[in-house]
C-alpha cells in the first residue's frame, strides 16, 4: 500500500505539472510578447527593438528547455544508485504484463466476467498499480520533450509531424544505453515504447495547444486550407505536389557586364553555364546559389524591358540588409508582406528587376 500511495501522489504531481506547463507556457509567451509589441508569426513587430527582444525571447526558451533537460537527466540518471549487475528487460510490454495477473489466463478471466458477473470475474484479475504507474510516468516524462522541441527549435518546427517524435525515440535509446553502461537502472524496451509515446503526445499538444495559442488567426487559415484542399484534390498536379519543386526562374537582361557585376560579384551567384545562341544575338546564363537557380537571357534590345520581379526566402533579414549595404546595394526598410504577413525587404537590380526577400519562418 505504501508503494501505491507514493506512486499515486507522484503521478498526480507529475500530471499537474505537465498540464500546467503545456497550458501556461504559450499563454505567458503570448501575453508577454503582446505587451512588448512582438509578432510571433514572423511579421512586422510594433516594437522598434523587436529584433533584440525576439532574440532575448529565444534565449529564454533555450533556458526553459535546459532546465527541463537538467531535471530529466537528474530523474533518469543522477538520482539512481549504481547497481551491481547489468539488467535488461528485452520483452515488450513487460511492465503491463506484470500489472495484470490472472489465475488462469487473461482470456479465461474475460470469459468469467460474462459467465459469473463483473464482480466475480474481476476477482480473478490482480492489478499491480506500481507497474501501471511506472509506464504512466515514463510517458509523462517525455511529453515536455516532444512539446518543447518544436516550440524552441525551428528545425523541429519545420517538420513537426515527424522530427520531434523521432528525436524523442533516439534520446530514449541513448538514455537506456547510458543507464545500462553505467548500471544506473535497467535497459527496458517498455521504456523506449512509453517514452516515444510521450514524445508523440507532446508533439500533438504543441500543434493543438501551443501553436493555437500563439497564432490567433489559425482558424481562418485552417478553413482556407481545407477549402483549397477539397478542390485541389481533383486538379492535375496536386497528387504529385510533394515531389515537385520550383527550381528555376527566368529573367530578361540587356548587358552582360551588369549581370556579372550584380548577380555574381554583389549577390554571390555562381555562373553554372553560359550559352550563346547560334545567331549570336542572345547569351543565356544559368546562375546558381544553393538550391536556387536563375536563368538570365541577355540580348541587345531596342525596346525597354518590362518590370520584372524575383522573390526568395531567407533567414536573418537584418544581417542580409547590412551585407547588401556593404556591397553597394540600397535595400528598402523591413516591411510586412501583403500575402503572408511575414517580414520582407526588397531592392532593385539592373534591367528593371525588383528582388524581394521574405523571412523564412
Amino acid at each position: 500500500m505504501g508503494i501505491f500511495v507514493n506512486n499515486a501522489v507522484t503521478a498526480g504531481v507529475v500530471t499537474a505539472f505537465v498540464v500546467a506547463f503545456v497550458v501556461l507556457l504559450p499563454l505567458i509567451d503570448r501575453r508577454v510578447s503582446g505587451r512588448l509589441g512582438l509578432n510571433l508569426s514572423h511579421g512586422i513587430s510594433e516594437n522598434p527593438r523587436a529584433s533584440a527582444l525576439l532574440k532575448l525571447r529565444q534565449l529564454v526558451l533555450y533556458g526553459v528547455f535546459l532546465l527541463y533537460f537538467a531535471a530529466f537527466a537528474f530523474i533518469v540518471f543522477f538520482s539512481r544508485q549504481t547497481g551491481d549487475t547489468y539488467q535488461v528487460h528485452a520483452a515488450p510490454f513487460y511492465d503491463l504484463a506484470n500489472a495484470f495477473r490472472t489465475d488462469s489466463g487473461f482470456a479465461d478471466a474475460v470469459l468469467s466476467i460474462f459467465r459469473e458477473g463483473i464482480r466475480t470475474g474481476l476477482s480473478h484479475i490482480r492489478i499491480r498499480p506500481a507497474d501501471i504507474y511506472q509506464v504512466y510516468l515514463n510517458v509523462m516524462l517525455f511529453i515536455p520533450m516532444g512539446y518543447l522541441l518544436p516550440y524552441v527549435f525551428p528545425w523541429f518546427r519545420a517538420k513537426v509531424r515527424i522530427r520531434p517524435v523521432v528525436a524523442c525515440f533516439l534520446i530514449s535509446v541513448v538514455t537506456e544505453n547510458l543507464q545500462l553502461i553505467f548500471r544506473r537502472g535497467l535497459y527496458d524496451i517498455d521504456d523506449l515504447l512509453s517514452n516515444t509515446l510521450g514524445g508523440w503526445i507532446g508533439q500533438l499538444l504543441f500543434v493543438s495547444v501551443a501553436f493555437v495559442v500563439t497564432h490567433p488567426d489559425w482558424r481562418k487559415e485552417l478553413r482556407a486550407y481545407r477549402r483549397w484542399r477539397r478542390h485541389a484534390r481533383r486538379r492535375t498536379l496536386y497528387p504529385f505536389a510533394k515531389r515537385i519543386t520550383l527550381s528555376r526562374t527566368t529573367l530578361l537582361a540587356a548587358d552582360e557586364s551588369e549581370i556579372r557585376e550584380f548577380y555574381v560579384n554583389k549577390l554571390g551567384f555562381r555562373v553554372v553555364r553560359q550559352v550563346v545562341s547560334q545567331d549570336g544575338t542572345e547569351t543565356q546564363f544559368l546562375l546558381e546559389m544553393g538550391k536556387m537557380q536563375v536563368e538570365i537571357r541577355c540580348a541587345k534590345r531596342a525596346e525597354a524591358l518590362p518590370q520584372q520581379f524575383l522573390t526568395i526566402t531567407a533567414k536573418n533579414l537584418e544581417k542580409i540588409r547590412d551585407r547588401l549595404v556593404k556591397n553597394g546595394i540600397e535595400p528598402s526598410a523591413l516591411t510586412s508582406d501583403a500575402y503572408t504577413g511575414m517580414r520582407s525587404l526588397s531592392f532593385s537590380g539592373p534591367d528593371g528587376i525588383r528582388i524581394t526577400i521574405l523571412e523564412q519562418p
